[in-house]
C-alpha cells in the first residue's frame, strides 16, 4: 500500500506535465505559424509602403518646385495672403480599422472637398501657385495614406516582436522544462519499480528457503 501511494502521485504528475507539454508544443506550433505569416504580410505591406513613399517623395518635389517658382514670381505679402485664403473648402480624413493577422490597423482616406473654389483671387497670383496648390491637393490622398500604412507598419512590428518572445519562451525555457522534468519523473519511477521488483525477488527468495 506504501509503495502504491509513493507511486500514484508520480505518475499523475507526470501525466499533467505530459498533457501540457503536449499543449505547449500545439502553442508554439500555433504562435511560430502566426509568427511567419505576419513576416511574410509585414514585408509584403513594407514594400508596397516603399512605393508609395518614392511615390509621394517625388510628387512632394514637384509641388515645392513649384511653389519656389510661385515664390519667386510674387510679392512675399500677396503670395502669404493667398496661402492663407487657399483651399476655401473642407477636407476631412475618414479612419477605418481592419484586422490583419489579428493586428488591428488603421486605414486612412481623405473625404472628398466640399468645394472646390481655390479661395483668392486670381489677379495678383501666378499659374505656378495654381499649379503648386493643385499638385498638393492630388498628393493629399496617397500622403493622408502613406500615413495609414506606416502606421499599421509600426504596430505590425510590436505584434512580431511580441509574438517572437512568446515563440522563444516557449522553444528555449518551457518546453525544455517540461521535458527534463519528464524525463527526471520518469527516471525516478524506473528507480522505484527497480528497486520494488528487487525487492519482491528477496521476498520470494526468502519464502522459498523456508
Amino acid at each position: 500500500m506504501a509503495n502504491k501511494l509513493n507511486v500514484n502521485p508520480n505518475r499523475m504528475m507526470l501525466n499533467v506535465i505530459k498533457r501540457r507539454l503536449v499543449a505547449a508544443k500545439r502553442g508554439h506550433k500555433l504562435l511560430k505559424d502566426k509568427q511567419d505569416a505576419l513576416i511574410k504580410e509585414f514585408l509584403q505591406k513594407a514594400r508596397d509602403a516603399t512605393e508609395l513613399r518614392e511615390k509621394v517623395e517625388a510628387a512632394l518635389i514637384d509641388c515645392y518646385r513649384s511653389f519656389l517658382m510661385a515664390r519667386a514670381q510674387m510679392v512675399p505679402a500677396i503670395l502669404e495672403q493667398s496661402l492663407m485664403m487657399a483651399g476655401g473648402g473642407e477636407t476631412g480624413v475618414e479612419v477605418k480599422m481592419r484586422n490583419l493577422m489579428s493586428v488591428v490597423v488603421p486605414e486612412f482616406s481623405v473625404e472628398e472637398s466640399r468645394s472646390k473654389s481655390k479661395g483668392y483671387g486670381f489677379a495678383m497670383t501666378s499659374g505656378s501657385l495654381d499649379l503648386a496648390l493643385e499638385q498638393f491637393t492630388a498628393l493629399l490622398p496617397d500622403l493622408v495614406r502613406l500615413a495609414g500604412e506606416e502606421k499599421a507598419l509600426r504596430l505590425m512590428a510590436s505584434e512580431i516582436e511580441r509574438t517572437r518572445r512568446r515563440v522563444n519562451a516557449l522553444e528555449y525555457v518551457l518546453i525544455p522544462a517540461f521535458e527534463e522534468t519528464i524525463r527526471d519523473i520518469t527516471m525516478r519511477l524506473d528507480e522505484m519499480e527497480r528497486s520494488n521488483l528487487s525487492r519482491l525477488m528477496r521476498i520470494k527468495e526468502i519464502v522459498r528457503s523456508h
